[in-house]
This record gives C-alpha cells, sequence and structure tokens, in this order.
C-alpha cells in the first residue's frame, strides 16, 4: 500500500530527517514529537534516532562520499537523495547491520514512495556499488580546513574559527568529541537524597556537579522520580550557574532570559521567602517555565514575565534586585553534540549581531542590580566574542563594576576568572560563565 513507508523504522527516519533538512525543524524537537506519535517499539525508537542524529550529525562527510557516485544531485528528488544519505550512514558507521539489509529497506521504501517507477532501480544501483567498492579516502583532500571539514561534517569557516581559537590539535578534539552520544544527566533537587537516588537510578556522580548524576544514556522524562520533583533533566554544565549566586534565602532575583526554565528552578530552590522573576519574550517559553516550576514545587517562588530582557531598565526600578542572571541568547555553538544542525545553520555573521545584543541585555539589567549585587553571565557557546570579549566590553564601560573570579575543583574548566567549559572535556555542553559585582 502507498504510504505504507512512513510506518517503517527507516521511512520514518527519512520522515524526520526531510523536516529537518526541507523545513529547518530542530533535529531534537523533531524526532521528539515524530518518536511521542510512533507505534514502533522501543528498539527501533532507539534505531530512528541513531540514524537521524548520525545522518545530520555526518551529513558534510556523508555529502562528500555520494559525490563519487551520483553525477548531479539536483536531478534526483530530494527524498531519494536523503535516503541515499540515511543508507549510506548505515552502511559506513552502523556495524551491527548488514549491508545487503540496508540496501534491501532502502529499495522497500522507494519502491513504496516513488511517483514514477526507476527510483528503487536508482537507489539499489548506488548503493550496491557504493557496498562492492572502496570508499573514496577523505585524508587525499589537500587542503587542511577543508579535510577537516569533511572529515568532521563541519562548515570550513566554523573549522578555522575552531583551529584559530584553540589550535589544531585542541580544535580537532573538540571536532571529534562531537559525534560522541551526550550523556544523560540529571540534577538531584534534595542532595541528602543523592546517593539513594544514584543506587536507584545506576547512575554515576557527575565530575563537575556536586547535586548531579550521569548515565551513557537514559531517558529520565518518564522516571517516577522525575514526575514526583526529586530529579531534573539539566546539562552538568548548566547545573553549575545557580550555584555562583551564592543564593541567600530572602534574595529578590531576576532571571532575564528564563526559558525553559532549568536554571530558574535551580535559583529557586534556595529561597525561603525569597522570589525570581523570570523574563522571556515569548508567553509559551514562559509556559515552560511555570510547568518547570509546578513539577518541582516552586511556584510560590517563581514570577513569569514576557519582556525583552533589554527592556528590563525601563520597566524596573534602581535597586529592585539582589542578583541577576543573563543566560544570554547566543549561538548555540556549545550544544552541537545534541542538536547537530546548528553547524549547518550559523555563519561568521551570527557572532557580531549577538555580541551587540548580549550587550544589551546586560547594560539593562545592570541598572536595576543593587549596590553590592552580582550579576553572572552564562552562555552555551565556547567562542570568545560571545564569552570574555562581551564581559570585558561591559566591564570597560560599566566602570562602578568588577569582575568576580569564579572557581572550580576543576581547574582546567578555570580560565581568567570564569568557567569556560569546552565539550571534549567532560563530554557536556559546551558552556561559559562568568561574574561581574556592582561596587557603587
Amino acid at each position: 500500500m502507498a504510504n505504507d513507508w512512513k510506518r517503517w523504522t527507516r521511512g520514518q527516519a527519512l520522515a524526520i530527517i526531510e523536516s529537518i533538512f526541507e523545513e529547518d525543524a530542530y533535529s531534537n524537537i523533531a524526532l521528539n514529537q515524530w518518536l511521542k506519535a510512533s507505534q514502533l517499539s522501543e528498539k527501533d525508537k532507539s534505531l530512528v534516532t541513531e540514524i537521524v542524529y548520525g545522518t545530520v550529525a555526518r551529513k558534510m562527510t556523508l555529502e562528500w562520499y555520494l559525490s563519487h557516485y551520483i553525477e548531479d544531485r539536483e536531478k534526483i528528488e530530494k527524498w531519494v537523495y536523503y535516503l541515499l544519505l540515511l543508507s549510506l550512514y548505515q552502511i559506513i558507521y552502523l556495524d551491527k547491520i548488514p549491508n545487503h539489509a540496508v540496501v534491501n529497506e532502502a529499495v522497500n521504501i522507494a519502491k513504496n514512495r516513488g511517483n514514477r517507477k526507476g527510483a528503487e532501480k536508482y537507489v539499489n544501483a548506488i548503493l550496491r556499488k557504493i557496498t562492492q567498492e572502496e570508499l573514496p579516502d577523505i585524508h587525499s583532500i589537500k587542503r587542511k580546513n577543508k579535510k577537516y571539514s569533511i572529515l568532521y561534517s563541519i562548515p570550513v569557516w566554523l573549522v578555522k574559527k575552531l583551529m584559530d581559537q584553540f589550535g589544531e590539535q585542541r580544535a580537532k578534539a573538540i571536532m571529534e568529541s562531537l559525534f560522541q552520544r551526550s550523556k544523560a544527566s540529571i540534577r538531584v533537587t534534595d542532595v541528602s537524597k543523592l546517593e539513594s537516588i544514584q543506587t536507584l537510578t545506576n547512575t554515576q556522580k557527575s565530575q563537575l556537579s556536586t547535586v548531579g548524576l550521569v548515565k551513557e544514556h537514559g531517558n529520565f522524562s518518564t522516571d517516577a522520580l522525575f514526575l514526583k520533583g526529586e530529579i531534573t533533566i539539566q546539562d552538568e554544565s548548566s547545573q553549575l550557574v545557580a550555584p555562583t549566586l551564592k543564593i541567600e534565602n530572602n534574595d529578590i532575583i531576576l532571571d532575564a532570559c528564563s526559558a525553559p526554565g532549568g536554571k530558574t528552578v535551580h535559583m529557586a530552590s534556595y529561597l525561603t521567602n525569597g522570589r525570581v522573576i523570570a523574563l522571556d519574550l515569548y508567553q509559551h517559553k514562559l509556559n515552560l517555565v511555570n510547568d518547570n516550576a509546578k513539577r518541582l514545587h516552586l511556584s510560590d517562588k517563581i514570577e513569569t514575565k514576557q519582556l525583552d530582557a533589554r527592556k528590563v531598565h525601563e520597566v524596573f526600578s534602581a535597586d529592585s534586585f539582589d542578583k541577576i542572571l543573563v543566560d544570554a541568547p547566543c549561538s548555540g555553538i556549545g550544544l552541537i553534540r545534541r542538536k547537530p544542525d546548528i553547524k549547518y545553520q550559523k555563519s561568521t555573521l551570527d557572532f557580531q549581531n549577538l555580541q551587540a545584543i548580549q550587550l544589551e541585555i546586560l547594560s539593562s539589567v545592570c541598572q536595576t542590580i543593587k549596590k553590592g549585587g552580582i550579576i553572572t553571565y552564562s552562555t552555551c557557546t565556547i567562542f570568545d566574542e560571545e564569552n570574555f570579549q562581551v564581559i570585558n566590553s561591559f566591564l570597560e564601560t560599566h566602570p562602578n563594576f568588577e569582575q568576580v573570579n569564579l572557581n572550580h575543583r576543576q581547574k582546567d574548566i578555570v580560565r581568567d576568572g570564569c568557567i569556560a567549559i569546552t565539550p571534549e572535556q567532560y563530554q557536556t555542553d559546551g558552556f561559559f560563565i562568568a561574574q561581574v559585582k556592582r561596587v557603587w
């Protein structure tokens, strides 16, 4: 029957990949939405996840290989091209699936989906040729940046940027690490239960967070502990933010860019009579903050407000807040492991534009902090333009503020008084945290 392919495991992977590449859907959101509605077994859902993330993460590598077998990709339908991409991913990178099974599945999808005869013959011919020949050698590419671009499936401009900032060896280590699957990481909301929850969840203690537990893979969103609010899903690097504020019971805290609320609820957990005012541009994102607060039994300590963080000083008076968090909008380069499509959607222009927005937010919120109050600035990116340069620019133009030096037991993530984590160090998101204090 026509459209049977949409019910098949690899057919579902194909549909998700099309939505990512054709409709600019976010890989993690598209995958979650599809799998929620899917009737596949857990094993098959895992395979879909592997194929989708793997194909997206290695897109440029796969396209380079395919270019040796396809004369003109513009002459074939896009879905056929994507079917070849995901099939090639399985052939090269998934050892447990026999090549003949991959080819047969692809041919069946093409046969069932094709609007005209010939698609299945074309798919069969290309894939059989690939499986019968030795693959082209990426190391034959002479230009270094181009070679690394194809090898790690990262645009040339981003390869150059990584090499310029981190040097060749560390840049390679960062790029290689992005193919490792993200760990499942949780934050325990009551530290006294850390040991017992570690045993219950069969996890290991985080090397970075004193309230974090990690596992190679796992889905905690349906766990009873999650539903009861005893754990929450949060990357280890993100768990380091709230403790930097040294929150006291009665603090009035501004979370300037709060959604989806992971750091908001973490800050609120330290309060008794104080409260967090959580801002975001969009109400649907604030709804996520409220959902988080409700699940963790912290709704009474969190007040949400729809507001552009650049306008904070127009709405709140001077000396309104004891502490402020600016978890700034950023390029998100540190999230590539979990959201591999990010690397294909950015350009070098993003960094300067984002830096201007980040400085605007800091310049607005700083007008509402009390004397002696501290502002923590964080991003999920690894590039200096959005991190160190922002803090330095802010301090140059705001003489009534000084930097507060942050520290951590893992000395390799501390640089110039800031926390700066790259993805290869602890297999976390790339992340940055800095802090400033109003002195007069």
